[in-house]
């Protein structure tokens, strides 16, 4: 598994350590999704996307608000206005949340972008943009998992575990799309100060 607990605590305390002396507000706000590990992003994403009632893919400024304080991050009202106003360049009152999602990344260079989208693709079997339990079978082998082996698990629960890992943490579908997929590994890339190291742990973990 590319992107360990291990890799989870160390941006975590990477991330805490920065906010205490970071002043922008979009990077004050990237650094505490950090601080919840590598799947940090991801989670604040999927609670924009509850809350998109009509499905527009667009927040206005109080949905934001709601989000935020929702998924708990702790921002200031006036640092929050700061922020939508960041990304509502046209000042219509409204963000788009994937474009929001993207510019809150940590910034990943081509080659680990590239290395990545070889690992999705490689899982993604059926093609249609998701992975699901369906495309792991045949793809990543449950039987070494020590709680198959010992009878605890199932094959299926296996595979639930291991797709939890990019789910969010707070509402677990059991599919992982290719942004989710992207955003996940932007966390764990922002963990390896190394290129040639991120590369090398993505190849060896899904065999590339």
């Amino acid at each position: 598994m590319a992107g360990t607990s291990r890799h989870d605590r160390e941006m975590a305390m990477r991330a805490s350590q920065q906010l205490s002396s970071c002043s922008d507000p979009v990077e004050r706000l990237r650094l505490q999704c950090l601080t919840r590990g590598s799947s940090g992003i991801k989670g604040l994403g999927r609670t924009f996307r509850m809350m998109d009632d009509n499905n527009n893919r667009s927040l206005d400024f109080q949905e934001f608000l709601k989000g935020l304080n929702d998924y708990g991050l702790l921002i200031e009202r006036d640092e929050a206005t700061a922020l939508f106003q960041r990304f509502d360049r046209d000042g219509k009152g409204t963000i788009d949340f994937d474009e929001f999602l993207i510019t809150l990344r940590p910034p990943m260079s081509k080659a680990r972008q590239d290395v990545v989208m070889q690992a999705f693709r490689k899982l993604d079997k059926t093609g249609d943009g998701v992975i699901t339990v369906e495309d792991l079978r045949g793809v990543y082998n449950a039987k070494y998992h020590p709680k198959y082996q010992n009878g605890e698990w199932t094959q299926e629960q296996v595979f639930r575990t291991f797709l939890d890992n990019f789910d969010s943490p707070y509402d677990k579908d059991g599919k992982v799309t290719k942004e989710e997929f992207i955003n996940y590994y932007c966390g764990v890339s922002a963990s390896v100060d190394s290129d040639v190291y991120f590369i090398l742990m993505m190849r060896n973990a899904w065999k590339l």
